[in-house]
C-alpha cells in the first residue's frame, strides 16, 4: 500500500477570494517561494475559487505547490447548472474540499453529499480533504464526538482503505470558522485523537495511520505552532490568514520548523476512554 505524504499540509482555502484575477494571480506568486524553500519540509496547497483555478495553475507551474478546488459534483457530468464535477477537476488540480462547514451551513449539504463528493474526487484522481466539525450549540451540549463521529462515518464508508492514504480529514469547529475564536489546542487536539480513532476503527490501524488530520478555524500566523506541535494534527486548513502573502509565509516557515524537529507523519493516537470533547 502506498503511503501519504509524510510532510505536514497547509493548506490554504481562499473561498470567495480574491475578486480580481490579477489579484489572484498574485498571490499565488507571493506564496511560491516560501513553500519552494520548505519543500521538503512542508506541502503547501491552495484552493481558489473556480473561476481563478486556470489562472493560478500557470502562476504555479513548477512550484511545487498544490492545486485544489473548493468543491465539486459527485456525478461525472449531466443537467446540473453551476456545478463542477471531480472529472472537469481531473488532470489539472490535485486536491477538492469536500464538505467545508460553509458548504453544509449556507447550502444544505449533507453528510450523505459529502461522502458521495468524496467517492466522486477519489474516483477521478484527485486528493481529498473532507471537513468535520461541530456547530457552537452541538459543542455547549456535549455533542462534540457525536457529531463528528456520524460526518466522519459518512466519508469513511464512502472510502476503500486502499485509497485511505489519499484522503486527508480537517477538524475545523464551525464556531471558529471566520470569527477569529480559534478553539483551544488541547481540546482541538482531543477531537483530533477522536478523529483518528475513529479512522482506525473504519480502515485499521496501518491504513489509518496514513490518513493526515488536520486543524482549521481562525488559524494564523500566531497560532499555527501551537496546533501543528499536537501529536494529533499533521497540519492545519487556513482561511483568511491566507490571504496575506507575508502571514500565511510565515505559517509555511513556522510549520517547517515543527516538521524538522518532529518528524512526521505523528503517531496516531489509539481509542479513548470515556466520552465528551
Amino acid at each position: 500500500m502506498l503511503g501519504a505524504d509524510p510532510r505536514p499540509l497547509l493548506a490554504a482555502n481562499w473561498k470567495m477570494n480574491p475578486v480580481v484575477r490579477a489579484d489572484a494571480v498574485e498571490l499565488a506568486r507571493g506564496v511560491a517561494p516560501a513553500a519552494a524553500e520548505h519543500e521538503g519540509a512542508v506541502e503547501v496547497a491552495v484552493f481558489p475559487p473556480f473561476c481563478w483555478l486556470a489562472p493560478v495553475a500557470g502562476a504555479l507551474d513548477g512550484s511545487g505547490v498544490g492545486l485544489g478546488a473548493q468543491d465539486c459534483h459527485w456525478e461525472r457530468s449531466g443537467a446540473f447548472t453551476g456545478e463542477v464535477s471531480a472529472a472537469m477537476l481531473s488532470g489539472w488540480c490535485d486536491w477538492v474540499i469536500a464538505g467545508h462547514s460553509e458548504r453544509r451551513a449556507m447550502f444544505g449539504e449533507t453528510d450523505e453529499q459529502v461522502g458521495r463528493k468524496a467517492a466522486a474526487a477519489l474516483g477521478a484522481g484527485l486528493r481529498v480533504i473532507a471537513c468535520v466539525g461541530e456547530r457552537e450549540e452541538e459543542m455547549d451540549a456535549g455533542r462534540t464526538e457525536e457529531v463528528v463521529r456520524r460526518q466522519l462515518a459518512a466519508v469513511t464508508a464512502a472510502v476503500p482503505a486502499a485509497e485511505a492514504h489519499r484522503v486527508v480529514i480537517a477538524y475545523e469547529p464551525v464556531w471558529a470558522i471566520g470569527t477569529g475564536r480559534s478553539a483551544d489546542p488541547a481540546q482541538a487536539g482531543a477531537t483530533m485523537g477522536f478523529v483518528r480513532a475513529g479512522l482506525a476503527e473504519a480502515f485499521g490501524q496501518e491504513a489509518a495511520s496514513r490518513v493526515r488530520v488536520l486543524y482549521g478555524g481562525s488559524v494564523n500566523a500566531a497560532n499555527v505552532t501551537s496546533y501543528v506541535e499536537l501529536a494529533s494534527c499533521a497540519g492545519c486548513l487556513v482561511g483568511g490568514a491566507s490571504l496575506k502573502v507575508e502571514e500565511f509565509s510565515t505559517m509555511i516557515e513556522a510549520v517547517a520548523g515543527v516538521a524538522d524537529g518532529r518528524g512526521f507523519p505523528p503517531t496516531p493516537t489509539l481509542p479513548r476512554e470515556g466520552g465528551g470533547s
